[in-house]
């Protein structure tokens, strides 16, 4: 049987992989410095990718599959034009996340772990952003913030449009 080669990635992807191969190969734990230059590099780790990576420093794909799919900071696909994520850690649901968080799914229409479906926001759910004293806390678009509330996550993010009742996605 012979072997299939790898789906092909588009150019700024392929790019991307080679760089962080080429910065990071040969190093002792590579595998993750290397998903996370890919993930900076555009946002997400394209499946596609894995195959090349695997190979790169010998390991089965399913070995690399199983590192991206473990660790929540890693994406599959790409992000909205803004990320938020929204800590779902015990100090802040004692705060009031869960509110938060059913309100905020409700204006932006999407779920947690979503990408709205016209690519303007990301949300995501992460457990501790190391703000507990001003909780509820989100990180927006790389940003940490405490004491929010959805409507000040809206005005941070004006050109997100609210959703439409009942259009979560």
């Amino acid at each position: 049987m012979t072997p299939t080669a790898p789906p092909a990635l588009p150019p700024d992807a392929l790019a991307a992989v080679e760089r962080a191969l080429e910065a990071h190969r040969g190093r002792p734990g590579a595998l993750l410095p290397i998903l996370h230059a890919v993930q900076d590099a555009l946002g997400y780790v394209p499946p596609d990718a894995l195959p090349t990576i695997a190979h790169a420093l010998n390991l089965s794909r399913a070995d690399v599959h199983g590192v991206v799919t473990f660790y929540h900071d890693f994406r599959d696909a790409p992000p909205g034009r803004h990320v938020v994520k929204l800590c779902r850690a015990e100090a802040c649901q004692a705060v009031g996340s869960d509110e938060l968080v059913r309100d905020v799914c409700a204006r932006f229409g999407t779920e947690l772990g979503h990408t709205r479906a016209d690519g303007a926001v990301t949300l995501e759910p992460v457990y501790c952003l190391g703000n507990c004293a001003l909780g509820p806390s989100a990180m927006v678009d790389g940003e940490l913030r405490g004491r929010v509330t959805a409507s000040g996550l809206a005005a941070e993010l004006p050109d997100v449009p609210a959703a439409p009742p009942g259009g979560a996605s």
